[in-house]
């Protein structure tokens, strides 16, 4: 934390033998005029970072992605960070410039973008400390029930705490939400808090999928994430991207790349309509802010990963987002941590008769929509058997590796997934 409060200086970047490296792959690339608009930044002139920032941003849309050179991306985030320190910017606006410098770019400064935003944030927070609160912070109302807001010295103007509001369990008269067969099938049986040793023999290694129940009640994220003003505070002025539309399968989906803040007002506008769902999935948000980090633990569990959890992910959006019948390589634990997820889990035997694409893009996805499934065109599907669940808050999913699992959100829903390699499972 101390490094990101101490003084950032983009010149010491520029003459870092980084950059200086960097900008000799670039000329060879044929980027002169980057190279020289760089060098005038370097000599004062402010003005140049923006015609640099236009012009790492055209090369990185002048082809497919995977063409782009990874020398391009890393001028990319260079001219971002050059950009949030050459004008007069607002909080928001710099964040936004480091932001897409985190997203878009390569590994190089990666680093750099990082303490640049602890130090802005730092910068502003001391002006916020000697003048009061600034006004160019995005703020919106949320109009929910009083009783599930408190006091706090934290809150805005609106004087009020508005949290993430849980429904109840779905019962038999709206079990239509969920697919055909839902909840009629084998549980997934819950243990609580088993010991490694239980773990390991019981269901990593034979490989049993399983609820794991009071191993994240210390979390501080299962009180604080239900919190929307801590959100705005920690991460409304930062960019992420999300998903928009029913899921990934569909037509009509896209990407994009939107204020935090923007997404804390869909997820309380959407009224469960996923084909309009707005959904920050499978994205590594804690690398991007490390202070929501500090409000999860990594579970002992995940020590049979060897090293290190290779992959954490967010996972945070409204009511009826939908990660449609997949599977990953990977052990998966998935921590509920706000609001509850219906999940369907099919074992890897199954997989044929669950018709995976034969598209490379999409082989580990199948073609049968649960949502709305036909079974004239997919029969084996129809009557296959599965284990299914309804994840509470602070309850802790095992999928094991190459199980197929389909995932549909009940209310507002915050939810972490840690990822290892099975092949890195500790002797």
């Amino acid at each position: 934390m101390d490094q990101c409060k101490s003084p950032f200086d983009p010149s010491s970047l520029l003459a870092d033998v980084r950059t200086q490296r960097l900008l000799e792959t670039i000329r060879e690339q044929g980027g002169f005029a980057f190279v020289n608009l760089i060098m005038r930044v370097k000599g004062g002139d402010a003005a140049a970072a923006e015609i640099a920032y236009d012009m790492a941003w055209e090369q990185l849309h002048s082809g497919p992605w995977h063409a782009v050179h990874t020398a391009w991306r890393d001028a990319f985030t260079l001219s971002c960070i050059l950009m949030a320190f050459s004008q007069t910017l607002t909080l928001p606006e710099a964040l936004r410039y480091l932001d897409m410098g985190l997203l878009m770019g390569a590994s190089l400064f990666q680093r750099d973008a990082s303490l640049a935003i602890g130090f802005i944030q730092s910068r502003d927070k001391e002006k916020m400390e000697h003048s009061g609160p600034i006004s160019h912070r995005c703020t919106f109302r949320v109009s929910m029930d009083p009783s599930s807001c408190t006091e706090s010295t934290t809150a805005r103007a609106t004087g009020r705490i508005s949290e993430l509001s849980v429904g109840p369990m779905p019962t038999f008269e709206n079990l239509h939400l969920l697919p055909e067969r839902s909840l009629q099938c084998d549980a997934i049986e819950r243990s609580c808090q088993p010991s490694l040793e239980e773990f390991l023999c019981c269901y990593l290694l034979p490989g049993i999928p399983v609820i794991l129940t009071n191993a994240i009640s210390h979390w501080s994220a299962l009180r604080k994430w239900k919190n929307v003003d801590y959100l705005q505070d920690v991460a409304g002025d930062r960019t992420v991207p999300v998903e928009v539309g029913k899921h990934y399968l569909m037509p009509e989906w896209k990407q994009e790349l939107v204020p935090f803040s923007e997404l804390l007002k869909h997820i309380y506008e959407a009224q469960g309509s996923s084909t309009t769902c707005t959904y920050l999935a499978q994205h590594p948000l804690f690398e991007q802010i490390p202070q929501l980090k500090e409000d999860i633990v990594i579970p002992d569990y995940c020590a049979f990963g060897g090293d290190s959890v290779h992959t954490i992910n967010a996972w945070f959006g409204p009511a009826g987002t939908v990660t449609p019948l997949h599977h990953d390589p990977d052990c998966n634990l998935f921590a509920q941590v706000v609001g509850k997820k219906y999940v369907r889990l099919y074992p890897a035997s199954v997989s044929e008769s669950l018709y995976p694409y034969d598209e490379s893009m999409l082989w580990n996805s199948s073609q049968v929509d649960l949502d709305n499934p036909d079974y004239k065109i997919y029969p084996l599907a129809k009557n296959l058997a599965f284990m299914d669940c309804v994840l509470e808050e602070g309850e802790m999913l095992y999928i094991p590796p190459k199980w197929w699992h389909y995932v549909r959100s009940l209310s507002p829903s915050f939810s972490v997934s840690f990822w290892w390699a099975s092949a890195n499972l500790a002797s």
